[in-house]
């Protein structure tokens, strides 16, 4: 008869974990998918309060035909102060979707706040979190994460187990993201948003104006749809529908023995 890999002993992921884990994903997707069309309306990123077409800005990206149009009659100040806000009328027709796409980035931005907050309460009252995301004590070490770390880079990724049986890495990546990037996009949608600024200031000044707060959501952004695309490689070396599987309705994995 053969052992059973102690790696394999594991409890099924809770239903709530399961719930949680598909409305934040879902509500992620939608996220990714209308911010990039807000990106597209308006591709100009910019460092401090304000920020337009007639301002210069930190860096534009090439996404639509918005891109660097220059469409403009000469511009002209309201006031004859040195920092005086500018206009001008547009010459350029631009694509413009920003009503459907802010809409609905605000719908999904609630669902994955609310499930989020859900999430981290339930986690800690349960152990969850502490249980499962804490790294031991054991496994803390330079040693533990190289090898983990060397083990990911080789491909070499354990097999699906039906349950929250982490690694080290593993770990580390998914408090970054539940304690510093989440809070962190959420934070800085909450600042570019007048109607909240207006009763909570003080997030201008944590994120340097509202523009600041912007340019560090874009990035934000980024950082975790490259550990979603991660994620995906990852669930797919593992054994993606095994993976898929113990995330909807699967329960724990039972290895067969052998006599």
């Amino acid at each position: 008869m053969h052992k059973v890999d102690p790696d394999q002993i594991t409890v099924k992921h809770k239903r709530w974990v399961k719930l949680s884990h598909w409305i934040i994903t879902i509500s992620f997707f939608l996220l990714a998918f209308s911010g990039f069309v807000i990106l597209m309306c308006h591709p100009r990123l910019y460092w401090g309060e304000v920020g337009n077409d007639l301002t210069p800005a930190l860096f534009e990206l090439p996404v639509s035909r918005n891109y660097q149009h220059g469409g403009w009659e000469k511009t002209a100040a309201f006031f004859e102060t040195k920092n005086s806000p500018v206009s001008s009328s547009r010459t350029y027709d631009i694509w413009n979707q920003n009503g459907w796409g802010r809409s609905l980035h605000f719908l999904s931005a609630w669902f994955l706040v609310i499930t989020g907050l859900s999430y981290l309460l339930w986690g800690a009252l349960t152990g969850h979190i502490k249980r499962n995301l804490f790294p031991g004590t054991k496994e803390i070490s330079f040693k533990s994460f190289g090898i983990d770390l060397k083990n990911h880079l080789r491909l070499i990724i354990r097999p699906a187990s039906g349950g929250p049986n982490y690694g080290l890495l593993q770990k580390t990546s998914y408090l970054i993201v539940i304690f510093f990037l989440l809070p962190l996009i959420a934070l800085t949608g909450f600042t570019m948003s007048p109607a909240i600024t207006a009763a909570y200031p003080f997030l201008l000044k944590i994120f340097f104006g509202a523009q600041s707060a912007r340019t560090i959501h874009f990035f934000a952004s980024v950082l975790l749809v490259i550990f979603l695309l991660i994620h995906i490689v990852m669930l797919i070396l593992s054994g993606f529908k095994k993976q898929l599987y113990f995330m909807t309705i699967g329960k724990k994995y039972e290895q067969q023995q052998d006599h």
